[in-house]
């Protein structure tokens, strides 16, 4: 079942944080989930199954310069490792382009790493519409 995150699944989404490869405490989620909560333009849903939190995307609406249209940017998005391949993922993806559509977006983009742990997700999300079509580049300013 798909549903809106709250701030009884921090710890849960803590978990996924690190099986993503992005280890974090409870306690700086709980201060990163109340952040993102406080924005109107953010999106978080989870997939619960059997009553356990096994995947999570995690998404906001921006505006474009080049266009009058916002998208949808996808910023977090995982599936336990022991519950990949039954369609999660893709059920997911599917409540984000449902929001990016209430929302009057018409685009969603997300980035995934070059590293070649990430080379299924790129799979993935090519087999779910996505195409390849950008480099990213970051600069690191300060350290967290």
């Amino acid at each position: 079942m798909i549903r809106e995150a709250t701030k009884e699944d921090v710890k849960a989404l803590t978990l996924l944080m690190s099986e993503l490869g992005y280890p974090t405490t409870e306690e700086k989620m709980t201060i990163r989930f109340k952040r993102i909560k406080s924005q109107s333009n953010y999106q978080t849903y989870v997939y619960e199954k059997d009553s356990r939190l096994v995947g999570m995307v995690g998404m906001f609406e921006a505006i474009r310069y080049e266009s009058d249209d916002s998208y949808i940017r996808i910023v977090t998005m995982v599936v336990d490792s022991k519950f990949r391949g039954l369609g999660i993922g893709k059920e997911l993806l599917i409540a984000a382009e449902r929001w990016a559509l209430e929302r009057g977006a018409s685009m969603i983009s997300l980035n995934s790493g070059n590293r070649e742990e990430r080379q299924q997700a790129h799979e993935f999300y090519r087999h779910q519409g996505f195409k390849g079509t950008a480099t990213g580049f970051y600069k690191k300013i300060k350290d967290a």
